[in-house]
């Protein structure tokens, strides 16, 4: 009997960029197969002239839903869309690529709310072109939340022995610390707790960090943020039997989460929780939305379009972020 292997989508995401590189370069490590069954949601007219480009030997094979997929390295299986010409400028920002790059996740969407894919791992696309293609979003994770009809998600960062949720992520910091309150902060907790269990993880140790230095020591710094924003969410959480500390202090968290003591911190803005993570490493870093029907990662890196078509582009983020959707997939028995 084989082991369970999780079908991923990749989607190409903007098609003049380097994600069709990065795709066929990372679907060119054997080991890739051993893990998940991967196919790509494109065009293959596009992904052909990315293997010509990096000088790889697969074969393309076009099927028409995920069940068709032959999960086999030496080929890569890929839902073409059709969208795009095949003269395509590389590098170049156009509504063709953004419009695209659109309709390439919303069909992995498709299949998600079907039931028949168990994650989702997008290379990058550009909000220049998506907007230019009339789709105005910030970026995946919005198209993601409205297309999946989902209210509670957070980001969360992975990279090696370290894991971070955040409570707000892209606005400034004076506007964070107005917007965090007990009842997002539960939602994270809780998104936190529900994301690791369902990737295996029984009871997951989860430890929030405070809003101020020392985690407000007791009232000597701030104006009483932990105790009004922080603390009757994780008396809630705990309340019902989920694994969560703090406020504990950030200074210090991080060290302690990397070191083994917890399995996933809660970050309560931007660069509280992504500070940590970009010093191990840009190449090592995962982007992760979680709260969806199903899991999505994402490399931690924009088109590069000023490198796109030139073989240049590191393919190590996606490889990356290909693993961690196998980890955090729900997991069944074969």
């Amino acid at each position: 009997m084989t082991s369970y292997k999780p079908s991923i989508a990749i989607t190409m995401g903007d098609p003049s960029g380097v994600g069709p590189e990065i795709i066929v370069k990372s679907l060119n490590d054997k080991n890739i197969y051993d893990n998940c069954s991967p196919f790509v949601v494109g065009d293959l007219k596009i992904l052909k002239r990315a293997l010509n480009v990096t000088n790889i030997d697969l074969e393309l094979n076009s099927i028409t839903n995920p069940e068709e997929a032959k999960s086999q390295y030496g080929t890569i299986d890929i839902i073409d869309l059709d969208l795009v010409s095949e003269d395509l400028p590389w590098g170049q920002v156009s509504p063709e690529a953004g419009n695209a790059a659109f309709r390439y996740l919303e069909r992995a969407i498709q299949y998600a709310n079907e039931g028949k894919i168990q994650g989702i791992c997008t290379a990058p696309l550009n909000k220049e072109a998506l907007h230019k293609a009339g789709h105005i979003y910030p970026g995946h994770t919005e198209i993601l939340a409205e297309l999946t009809n989902t209210k509670d998600f957070a980001m969360m960062l992975s990279a090696p022995a370290l894991r971070v949720i955040h409570v707000t992520t892209h606005i400034g910091l004076l506007d964070a610390i107005h917007k965090i309150n007990a009842e997002r902060q539960y939602t994270v907790i809780k998104l936190a707790h529900e994301t690791l269990q369902k990737a295996g993880i029984e009871s997951p140790r989860i430890a929030v960090c405070g809003i101020n230095p020392h985690a407000g020591e007791n009232g000597l710094f701030g104006h009483g943020e932990e105790e009004e924003k922080i603390v009757p969410a994780i008396e809630k959480a705990q309340a019902e039997g989920i694994n969560v500390q703090g406020p504990l202090p950030a200074d210090t968290l991080f060290f302690r989460a990397r070191r083994g003591d917890f399995d996933i911190v809660v970050a309560q803005y931007h660069d509280q929780g992504h500070g940590p993570i970009k010093v191990l490493g840009l190449e090592a870093g995962v982007n992760i939305t979680v709260g969806l029907p199903t899991i999505r990662t994402s490399v931690d890196h924009g088109t590069a379009f000023d490198i796109a078509g030139k073989n240049i582009a590191d393919e190590q983020s996606l490889k990356e972020a290909l693993r961690m959707a196998v980890e955090l997939a729900p997991k069944k028995k074969a």
